[in-house]
This record gives structure tokens, sequence and C-alpha cells, in this order.
């Protein structure tokens, strides 16, 4: 206003200079009009420059890398700048507490023996020979228990593929179309008692031996003769679990039994499993479980002791070895008469190493022995032994893809394999093997 007014007074003064008693004009009062008008369109855009400048100066650290003359311009206009646009959300916030994992597992198998059947002996997870196969491909929906948050929880693992036909075939009642595609599936909740008593109902895999259904969890890619033959697969009922410090913890189950969600007798198995770590390098753990198997029998109890030792000497060399004993089943000997046979016992060792040659490049070795002493788990009714000795490469492409390359030797005193439609007792197998796994954690790794 202060300058409005200076530039406005020169022109009123000089209006007053001339002569009252003189007219002045018409062509010369439109002449001093029009400057007039001219000097008071100059002040207004001077006003707009000084405020728009003020303005900015004001909002400088909001609108960083903008050229002045752009913010100038908005201001004077009444525009507003664009909002910087909100990031893109991820995986793991839209889930929150749950996660959602999974993986594909595709191999090549090449059997020397190039048997008929294109199967490989004692072999259900690689069991494809000279051909490529799916061997599993997951999903895992997994809510942990949260004292800080929920103490309520879940996991649902969905799969399909070889390792599915595998674990559920072996339902000794329902068959295998009744769950085929459902590898887990319980919820949980975890109770307010000292650091935690976890309640876990459904379906679940055992806590029995060193290796699991899931390739890439294990340090050679093709399961061994103890995984298969020994143990269960998976059980379905209850188990709870106390952990009491990062040393100990104990877990009790009472279950249906050995891999049936639908139970073929009216006995029910129990369960415990204790595990001790009393240092980093060392761990061991040891499960014991009993109850009736066959198919309506209550009377026959079938007991397992599996243990499982692990030694970390290094942050590069570790090992593993497991133990299993099985007995009490009993198998009919004579249908008529409705006779049995003694109780039958298996019995089994797997010693296993692994080192890590690089952060991304491993080697592994595993050597079993299993004796079937009746035949009974093997089907052959007899006396049967198995040796087998795996030799494994992994290397980790990319963070997210484990391939594997490894060579096994089976024997047994049992023609268990084939050499073309010829029953032997040995067979050697190459396999190449690839999984691709994901995690919504592990947000853009």
């Amino acid at each position: 206003m202060i300058l409005f007014v200076s530039l406005l007074l020169p022109t009123i003064a000089r209006g007053q200079e001339q002569p009252s008693t003189s007219q002045p004009s018409a062509e010369a009062l439109a002449k001093h009009l029009e400057e007039m008008e001219r000097e008071i369109k100059e002040l207004r855009a001077q006003v707009k420059v000084l405020t728009g400048e003020k303005a900015a100066a004001e909002t400088a650290p909001a609108a960083s890398g903008a050229s002045s003359a752009v913010v100038q311009n908005s201001l004077v206009s009444g525009t507003q700048p664009a909002a910087a646009p909100s990031a893109t959300p991820s995986l793991a916030s839209i889930l929150g507490p749950t996660t959602l994992s999974g993986f594909v597992d595709v191999y090549y198998g090449q059997n020397f023996n190039n048997p008929e059947s294109q199967n490989n002996g004692l072999r259900y997870f690689d069991q494809g020979a000279n051909q490529f196969g799916l061997n599993l491909m997951e999903l895992v929906i997994d809510k942990t228990p949260d004292p800080s948050n929920s103490r309520t929880g879940y996991h649902v693992a969905l799969g399909y593929g070889q390792a599915m036909n595998a674990v559920n075939a072996s339902e000794p009642k329902a068959g295998l179309g009744f769950d085929q595609y459902l590898k887990e599936a319980y919820f949980s909740y975890l109770a307010p008692v000292g650091k935690g008593l976890q309640f876990d109902v459904g379906k679940f895999v055992t806590p029995a031996g060193a290796e699991v259904i899931e390739t890439k969890d294990n340090w050679n890619y093709s399961r061994g003769v103890l995984f298969s033959y020994a143990i269960p697969y998976f059980h379905f009922g209850m188990r709870t679990k106390y952990t009491f410090n990062d040393k100990y913890a104990l877990t009790g189950f009472f279950i249906n039994g050995w891999n049936n969600v639908v139970d073929n007798n009216t006995g029910k198995t129990y369960g415990v499993n204790f595990a001790w770590n009393p240092n980093k390098k060392f761990g061991i753990a040891q499960t014991y479980m009993a109850g009736p198997e066959e198919n309506g029998l209550n009377h026959n109890v079938r007991q397992l002791s599996d243990t499982v030792f692990t030694y970390t000497p290094t942050a590069r060399l570790s090992f593993m070895l497991n133990g299993d004993y099985g007995r009490g089943d009993r198998y009919v000997t004579d249908t008529e008469a409705n006779t049995f046979s003694h109780a039958v016992h298996w019995t089994g060792v797997a010693g296993y190493a692994k080192y890590a040659l690089a952060q991304n490049m491993a080697i592994a070795g595993r050597y079993e022995y299993y004796d079937d002493a009746d035949g009974y788990t093997l089907g052959t009714l007899t006396t049967t032994h198995v040796n087998e000795f795996t030799a494994t490469f992994e290397r980790i492409i990319g963070h997210h893809i484990i391939s594997r390359f490894e060579f096994r030797r089976d024997m047994s005193n049992q023609p268990l394999f084939y050499k073309g439609s010829n029953p032997v007792t040995d067979q050697n197998t190459l396999t190449a093997g690839l999984v691709m796994t994901f995690n919504s954690g592990e947000g853009g790794k």
C-alpha cells in the first residue's frame, strides 16, 4: 500500500500543478487517465510478485527440488503442488502377523539300471526314473501365537506332487483321496503358563527323524530309507509343548496313530519328545511313541524310539546322527486259524555330514544301514538288510533357488530293485533337483 501511495502521489501532484482556472482539453484528459491506468497495472503486478516471493520463502522446505519459477507460478495462480505418491504397500504389511510362503520342487532322475517300470526302488519322493518329475509344490499360511499380541495361531500347508502322494497314501483306512493335498492343518493356543504352554490341534508332521518332507530343509535331495520306512510321516490329534528355556523343551502327544486322520482302530497313541541343546554346537532330540496301529486291532502295541544327535564344531562343518528302533506289530500267519506272528522289530542308523564351501555352496554325505529283521516294513517278510550312500552338491542361486546334484547307491541282501525287468540287489542313480522358494516375510529380498 505504501508503494501504491508513493506512486500515486506524484501523479496527483502533477494534476494539482495545473491552474485551476484553465480547463484541460479532452485529449489531454484521456492521455492522463491512460497513464494512470498503466501505472496502477504495474503496481498490481509488483505487489503480486512481492507476495509470491514471501510465500515461496515460507514454503521452501516443503517444495525442495522445484524451481522458484514453478513455485511462484503455482502460488500466484492459486494451485497447490501435487502430493508425493505414497509407497506401494508390501505383501508383509498387508498380511500383518500372517506369513505366506512356499516352494516348487522339480527334478530329473537317472537310474543306470533302466528299470522297465521307470521307478526307483526304495524311493517315494523322487520315485520317477529316467524322467523329469514334480516332487512337491507347497503353499503355507502361518500365524505364530504371540503373547504380546494374540495367543492364537494357525498353520495350513497345502501341497501337490509325488511327495503328497507318498505321504497321504500311507493313510491306512481313508486312503489317498481323503486329504490328498493337505500336508498340515492345525490351530494353536499359547496358554499363559510360565514361558508359555502351546497347544496344537489338527494334522501335523511327526517329530521323529532327522529328515522332513520338504527337500529344501534336508541336507540331501533324496529321502533316506529310515525316513520312508522306520518312522511315521504325520499324526492327527493334539500335542502340547512347553519350552523351559533356550536349552530344554518337552512335547507330549495324544493322537490317532501313525499316518491316519481317520483312525483305523479304537485305540490311541501316546508320545513324548524331549529336546536338549546345552550349547550352540550340540543338540539331542529323543522321541518315544506307543499305541496300536494295525487295522481293527487294539491289543498289539507298536513302539518307536527315535534319537537324533546334531553337532556343529565350526560355522562350516555340521554332523548329524539318527537312530531308530521299532517293534510290536504282529502279522497274520494263518487266516483260517487266526494266528499271528511274533512281535516284529526293525532298527536303523543314519549318519550325515555337511560342509559349506562358501556362503552359497555346500557338499553333504549320508550313509544308512537298515535292518528289517522280519521284512515287515519293506514287505519281504524275510530278513532284509539295506545299505545306502548318498553324495550331494548344493548351490544356491539368486537367494531363492536351491540347486542340488546327487549320486546315490542302494544295496540290499534281497532283490528289491530292477534292472530292466529283472530283480537285482543294487541300483545307482543320479538326480538333479531345483527348488524355487518364496516367503512374504522377506519383503523385497
